[in-house]
Order: structure tokens, then sequence, then C-alpha cells
């Protein structure tokens, strides 16, 4: 058993269809939402972790590539640059885990990698761009 963590990039066309679960039926993969933002009419995005056999992943990975799907791989990592983070606190809001959080106490931004992700959507929020993404 191998796993892969991807984000799926859904053009509004594909919202309503049953894309992960064909994922899961046609090809045997267990998969772990991670996390989802899917609006009907707009495009949608969606974090999954898939579990199954190597080639099972990988002919599952082109098969939502094949409709349309944009496919990116979470194996990147997000960092934050700590000489240009001013400790605003705009990426604590947009952070669905909790990797960036505010210490209300001193005011300073703390980034825990270990509940990070890699979601990236505290890279276009941050003003001082801080936070990057190194593949």
């Amino acid at each position: 058993m191998a796993s892969r963590k991807i984000v799926l990039h859904f053009p509004p066309r594909l919202i309503e269809e049953p894309v992960i679960c064909r994922l899961a039926k046609q090809f045997g993969l267990d998969f772990n939402i991670l996390r989802a933002s899917i609006t009907p009419h707009r495009e949608g995005r969606a974090a999954l972790e898939l579990t199954g056999e190597p080639d099972d992943i990988t002919k599952g990975v082109e098969y939502v590539k094949s409709l349309g799907l944009r496919v990116d791989s979470l194996e990147s990592d997000v960092i934050r640059n700590d000489v240009k983070c001013t400790h605003c606190g705009a990426c604590v809001a947009v952070c669905p885990t909790g990797a960036l959080a505010m210490n209300h106490v001193t005011f300073e931004v703390a980034f825990d990698k270990e509940k990070c992700i890699a979601c990236e959507l505290c890279v276009p929020c941050c003003p001082p761009r801080a936070m990057e993404v190194h593949v």
C-alpha cells in the first residue's frame, strides 16, 4: 500500500460530479479529505490523501486529469520566512488546521509545521509574502 497527497481543482462544470466517489469505486482507493472548498458554479478545491496500490493511485490521478481537473501534488512544503514575517495575522484567518496561530500574549504568529497540510491558502493572503512554497 502507498499513499499520496494531492489537491484537486474542480472547474465549475464538474462541481456536482461524484469524482472522489469514482476514485474509490473504480480504482479501489481509500481517501481522506484533508480540506475542501467547493461552491456551486465556481471552482472547487479539495486536498486529499489517497491510499491504495501505487498503480491504482497513478491510474486514479490520470483519470481525474482526463476529466479536466487540475491535480497538484502536496509533496511541496509551505514554510514561513521569519525575516519577512510581520506577524500581522492574515494567514491565521485562512489556515484550516491551526498550523498558523496567533499567540495572544506576544501577538506573534506561531507556525506549527507538523499541523500544516500544505494547502497553500496562506500564501496569497500574506501581505509581506513571508509564506512560501518549496518543492
